[in-house]
């Protein structure tokens, strides 16, 4: 039973693999017995990502890349292609927000800056959906590969503060599903195409709003643990279960899907 969970010796795409979210998983896939390249913005957060992930595995790699440049893409993708030969295996975790781009407590929404706006919603989506294109295309003419793409609790509610986020994580599940069913139709039904869409994780980038300076909890979080039935956050590392199940054979049958890893924050009405 264990072998159809297996990703050993597969060869490992993880975009975003120098964030916390990204090297995480990219960690998870090493541990797993797969071999894996990390893309990330900025060469030193990817070098120190490397370090630390060969604790992990010495099949790991790492470049640097921009996920909105398809020619930044291709150069990445004949690299992997000269190291290894192959890509069964895509993560896009490149993505995130930026201040410009989230409201405070005091805006509303005609406070947000336009072209904040549009660098949240082209990093999420367009960082998600260039990836694909271009090592999905390895895929296809493999005949086979798993790309997990990265939603949200975003895009189930409409969560306060964040619609460039949420607008383009709405998105990607729909361009998730639209993707699953061009690769089985047209390539090969042993590609599939799904994607996770986390809870609330504590991260760099949303520590802030999450967490108080004293370490107690943000009003904002009081709000976030009462939805959430486990009444906790995820700990970063229970994300990978879900995605070495997408990216293996035991998911055979499985595309076009979004599998919540929330703690039942999305099956649950606060009532």
């Amino acid at each position: 039973m264990n072998e159809i969970f297996s990703i050993e010796g597969k060869v490992a795409v993880v975009t975003g693999g120098s964030g916390v979210l990204g090297s995480n998983i990219a960690e998870g896939f090493l541990r797993a017995g797969a071999k894996v390249i990390i893309i990330g913005a900025h060469k030193d957060r990817v070098d120190a990502a490397v370090e630390r992930l060969k604790a992990a595995g010495s099949e790991v790699r790492g470049t640097v890349c921009n996920v909105l440049d398809i020619a930044s893409l291709n150069a990445v993708k004949e690299k992997v292609l000269a190291q290894w030969g192959r890509v069964d295996i895509l993560v896009n975790a490149a993505g995130g927000n930026i201040p410009g781009g989230t409201l405070t407590v005091d805006q509303n929404i005609f406070d947000m800056k336009v072209e904040d706006l549009d660098k949240v919603v082209d990093l999420n989506l367009n960082g998600t959906v260039y990836p694909c294109l271009v090592f999905g295309e390895i895929m296809a003419k493999q005949q086979s590969g798993a790309i997990v793409n990265v939603s949200s609790m975003a895009a189930y509610e409409s969560i306060t503060r964040v619609p460039g986020y949420s607008m383009a994580k709405s998105a990607v599940e729909n361009f998730t599903r639209w993707m699953a069913q061009e690769m089985a139709i047209k390539f090969s039904e042993k590609i599939r195409v799904n994607a996770i869409a986390p809870g609330f994780f504590i991260g760099n980038q949303n520590r802030a709003i999450l967490i108080n300076p004293d370490g107690s909890l943000t009003d904002r979080s009081k709000k976030v643990i009462a939805k959430t039935p486990m009444r906790r956050f995820g700990d970063i590392s229970e994300l990978n279960g879900a995605v070495q199940f997408l990216c293996s054979d035991a998911a055979s049958f499985v595309t076009g899907a979004v599998l919540a890893v929330d703690g039942g924050f999305s099956a649950f009405s606060g009532v």
